[in-house]
C-alpha cells in the first residue's frame, strides 16, 4: 500500500503528514507493507526543503522531517492507493489534475480521519509558531486514526 499527503506547496503539512506517518509506521514495524510520500498541488516550491519552521517545530516532537517539495504527477495517481489532501481546496486542485476520472476515487480529505470539528488541516505558511503546532497536533491525530483504520480494513480484508 502507498499514501500520498497532498497539501498546496509541499513544504509544510504534507511533509509533515509523511514524518508523522512514516514514525508511525516505524513504531509499528509495518514499514515494509506501508509506504507513503508528500507532493503538492503547484511547483512553485519544487526542490526547496520543508519550511524551517516546520522543520523547528517537528524537531521539537523528535519528529525526522525533510526531503524536498514537488508537484503531484500523473504516474502519482497509478502508484498511490490513497492520495490524501489537507483541506478542500487541494481536494478540488487534485481532483482537476486527476488524469482520469476513474483515478479520483483515491483522492480522500484528510479530515475524515480527525474528530468532527475539524474540517481541514490549515495552512500554518502566514502564520505563527502557534500554527505549525497546531497542524501538527491535527497531523498525529489523523495519521494515528488513518493506520488504525488501514489496519481494521486489512483485518476485515483477509
Amino acid at each position: 500500500m502507498h499514501i500520498l499527503f497532498v497539501c498546496w506547496g509541499n513544504i509544510c503539512r504534507s511533509p509533515a503528514a509523511e514524518a508523522t506517518f512514516k514514525k508511525l509506521l516505524k513504531e509499528e514495524s509495518l514499514e515494509s507493507e506501508i509506504s507513503c510520500g508528500s507532493a503538492g498541488t503547484i511547483g512553485q516550491h519544487q526542490g526547496n526543503p520543508p519550511d524551517p519552521r516546520m522543520q523547528k517545530a517537528a524537531k521539537l516532537r523528535n519528529l525526522p522531517i525533510g526531503g524536498t517539495a514537488r508537484k503531484v504527477t500523473d504516474q502519482d495517481f497509478h502508484d498511490a492507493d490513497l492520495l490524501i489532501t489537507m483541506d478542500h481546496f487541494n481536494y478540488s486542485e487534485l481532483s482537476k489534475l486527476s488524469p482520469s476520472p476513474s483515478l479520483n476515487s483515491k483522492i480522500i480529505p484528510f479530515c475524515d480521519f480527525v474528530r468532527p470539528d475539524i474540517e481541514e488541516v490549515p495552512d500554518p505558511y502566514y502564520g505563527g509558531t502557534s500554527g505549525f503546532e497546531n497542524v501538527l497536533n491535527i497531523l498525529e491525530e489523523g495519521c494515528f486514526n488513518l493506520l488504525k483504520d488501514l489496519k481494521e480494513k486489512k483485518v476485515s480484508d483477509s
